[in-house]
């Protein structure tokens, strides 16, 4: 969650930021099918091949010719809405205008104590008219578009692609020429109608997940301790909360 304000001219409506869907794919983590060790990766620098702290880690970008351009954070913070909590409105378009395919991520708009009626009044306007606010906005310290539109009675963030970032289809069947028989469409248009309804998200599941699911409990009574990785010559000390906690874990197994 984080706070800012929805701008429209002069008028500022204060809002929290939550996010509206969450995944529910299993994480599954690489090991070693012999002993069931976790396979971890190492920031190892190609230069020195030593292991790197987080802490000493750059940004760079690669040009052309190979050479590297290092960026710092404080390059980043110099940089137009990095540190901006605003959401500016640019225009307001209609609902149907905006395809899907630029929408990525969802989030509700919680109003502040003391926006709460601007916000209902910012709602109901959209409401009204079918339209979505698009908006830009600093979001993980770059420039993002957005939507804001309505959903029952939130007002709800649809952060969106830049243009550019929308591949033009150019496949080789769309220079042919396809004829399509008058009742061939009327047979498939009678069809998507026969087969028509309401959207009602409740009545979908998700069958993979949900075997997915099954199959883990199932497998739960195989399931192994992790195992306590070995210290080696030259290695840091294992953190001590890390080996307290796989000690306790391997404990609870065996009991």
């Amino acid at each position: 969650m984080w706070r800012g304000a929805l701008s429209i001219g002069l008028v500022s409506v204060g809002v929290r930021v939550y996010a509206a869907t969450e995944d529910h794919d299993f994480r599954f983590r690489h090991v070693h099918r012999a002993d069931g060790g976790q396979i971890r990766y190492r920031r190892e620098c190609e230069a020195c091949l030593e292991e790197v702290e987080y802490t000493d880690v750059a940004r760079a970008y690669e040009l052309a010719d190979g050479r590297m351009v290092l960026l710092e954070k404080a390059d980043f913070d110099l940089l137009p809405g990095a540190a901006d909590r605003s959401m500016q409105v640019v225009t307001f378009v209609p609902v149907a205008d905006v395809h899907p395919v630029f929408f990525q991520r969802s989030y509700y708009l919680e109003p502040e104590d003391n926006a709460v009626q601007p916000y209902v009044l910012l709602r109901l306007a959209l409401e009204r008219t079918q339209r979505v606010a698009i908006v830009k906005v600093a979001m993980r310290r770059r420039e993002v578009l957005a939507a804001v539109g309505t959903r029952d009675d939130m007002l709800v963030l649809h952060t969106m692609l830049w243009p550019d970032e929308i591949r033009v289809p150019d496949f080789p069947f769309l220079q042919r020429e396809v004829t399509v028989k008058p009742q061939e469409l009327a047979a498939a248009t009678s069809l998507v109608v026969s087969m028509s309804s309401g959207f009602r998200p409740g009545e979908f599941t998700d069958d993979y997940q949900e075997a997915l699911a099954e199959l883990i409990a199932a497998r739960t009574e195989e399931a192994q301790p992790p195992p306590i990785p070995p210290q080696r010559d030259g290695d840091h000390a294992m953190d001590l909360l890390e080996a307290l906690r796989l000690s306790v874990e391997r404990t609870r197994f065996d009991d």
